[in-house]
């Protein structure tokens, strides 16, 4: 009961957060927040670390790739590849790879009525909120550790 508690209040206070902002898809805060959302602070922080510079990464891509000329299905192919290459040279883990190439599909490919750049950064900030309200909530309201069952 208590890990639904949390989970719930830090899911509901992210995507608060990202709406008392006005950003457009503050549903990603959430999004975010519930995967975060661990049973240990170091859990937390590593997975929020790799999510970071993941979303990071694609949403620079995104931006930059664009307005890029040629089928779109190519360019993001390229990007993923390219996002990969990326990933491996600052020795992130497969882990910020797909967070990388999911908000890179993200940043492509979702409906805007704006700039590329803009959706990046929402994205980009919409996450980041996530990952903060999170980690808060882990050093904040920590989740105990379950009692060993006795042996019988």
């Amino acid at each position: 009961m208590a890990h639904s508690a949390r989970t719930a209040a830090t899911a509901a206070a992210s995507l608060l957060a990202a709406r008392l902002l006005r950003l457009p898809g503050a549903y990603w805060a959430a999004i975010t927040t519930l995967v975060i959302t661990q049973s240990s602070l170091g859990a937390a922080l590593a997975v929020s670390w790799q999510r970071f510079i993941g979303t990071a990464a694609g949403a620079l891509a995104g931006a930059l790739l664009a307005g890029s000329p040629g089928p779109r299905a190519l360019v993001f192919g390229a990007g993923v590849f390219l996002l990969g290459l990326l990933c491996a040279g600052i020795r992130a883990d497969r882990s910020a790879y797909r967070f990388a190439g999911v908000t890179l599909a993200i940043v492509l490919f979702a409906p805007r009525a704006g700039p590329a750049w803009k959706i990046a950064f929402a994205r980009f900030a919409e996450v980041s909120i996530g990952i903060g309200v999170a980690l808060v909530s882990a050093v904040a309201w920590p989740e105990r550790e379950a009692a060993p069952s006795p042996k019988g």
